[in-house]
């Protein structure tokens, strides 16, 4: 079968692979219908090694069952399926606890064996406690919102649920990419009043101002605090939603959060250290939190919300290509041509 693989920095093949196999009896084979690439997916196309490759590519997807393994009973072969990026049992005391990402017998695609999504099939350990099934067809008009329900949507409804959005608080979203725009239409859905979104690519601010965002600060640094700060009478937000991972978005969140406030990041940090001290957090009483996104704990109510009509987050994806085209893919996305670029095998 074909699938995506990264061999270094900016080096992106689609190259034939072994088959997509049921290993265990846990495990499911989906024939993935759309997958796309994720922000966090340019991370190592900027700095990866080269030589350090290949490494399967993709852990969104969204597809239709081929095979199952003799233990798994929820899903069947012909059932298309809504996967979330990371699999886990569904079972344990983390996944109880809502934390499917710290599953003790979960993992990641396209790591510890697991291949990637950006393929022409994938192996789903766990199918039973992973899959989710959805009553449409891979020809369904609604494939781009679920497909944004495996991640991208999530991530940012992740980080408004950490952040304890609601109608009383006032929101401030930094990063104006998918994971960003996304949290707007989040912090929409649990209701904040108030939504600043700082960007300043006036495509994707658009979009963060049709979900939800009431004001858009496309300045940076401490400029853009003191816009925000302005805009909120010098208090502050109630929350910040970091979408971005970069240290100097981790800097304007504590300058733009008020006491008592949360701070809560989904983007994946690019850096291990960071200001925690009197004049970040300590200092005004803020919380920080947020980490990878249990989107198992939150895919059946993104699923109802979605074919019920209540949100389009698939508005994200601005261009789709054929799998071939997935370096293109990557290229679109690093050069900011495209917002989210969906991928069909």
């Amino acid at each position: 079968m074909r699938a995506t693989l990264m061999y270094g920095a900016g080096d992106v093949r689609v190259e034939n692979v072994p088959d997509a196999a049921v290993q265990h009896p846990t495990d499911a084979v989906v024939r993935v219908v759309r997958t796309c690439v994720c922000g966090s997916d340019l991370h190592p196309y900027r700095s990866m090694p080269a030589g350090s490759g290949p490494a399967p590519m993709g852990h969104e997807f969204v597809g239709v069952v081929e095979e199952t393994g003799s233990d798994v009973s929820t899903v069947k072969r012909g059932d298309f399926v809504v996967s979330p990026f990371a699999f886990s049992d569904n079972t344990c005391a983390f996944c109880g606890d809502g934390f499917h990402t710290a599953c003790v017998n979960g993992g990641f695609y396209g790591a510890g064996g697991v291949g990637g999504a950006q393929a022409e099939a994938i192996r789903v350990p766990q199918a039973d406690g992973t899959l989710v099934t959805a009553p449409v067809d891979e020809n369904s008009e609604l494939l781009d919102s679920l497909l944004a329900i495996t991640d991208v949507y999530l991530t940012g409804y992740h980080a408004a649920v950490m952040g304890k959005v609601d109608e009383r608080t006032t929101v401030t979203v930094i990063g104006d990419g998918a994971v960003g725009v996304s949290a707007v239409l989040a912090a929409k859905q649990l209701g904040a009043s108030r939504i600043i979104l700082m960007g300043r690519h006036s495509g994707r601010t658009d979009l963060g101002r049709e979900f939800g965002a009431t004001d858009v600060v496309a300045e940076r640094g401490a400029e853009g605090v003191a816009k925000v700060r302005e805009l909120t009478g010098g208090e502050g937000s109630h929350v910040v939603l970091e979408a971005v991972g970069y240290l100097p978005a981790y800097e304007q969140a504590y300058g733009v959060v008020r006491p008592g406030g949360v701070i809560s990041r989904v983007g994946v940090p690019q850096y291990d250290e960071a200001p925690v001290g009197f004049g970040s957090l300590f200092g005004k009483n803020v919380t920080l939190n947020g980490g990878p996104a249990p989107v198992r704990a939150y895919i059946e109510q993104g699923l109802a919300d979605v074919l019920e009509g209540r949100i389009e987050p698939g508005r994200v994806f601005d261009r789709v290509v054929d799998l071939d085209d997935a370096a293109e893919a990557y290229r679109a996305m690093d050069a900011r041509e495209s917002l989210k670029v969906a991928v069909t095998p």
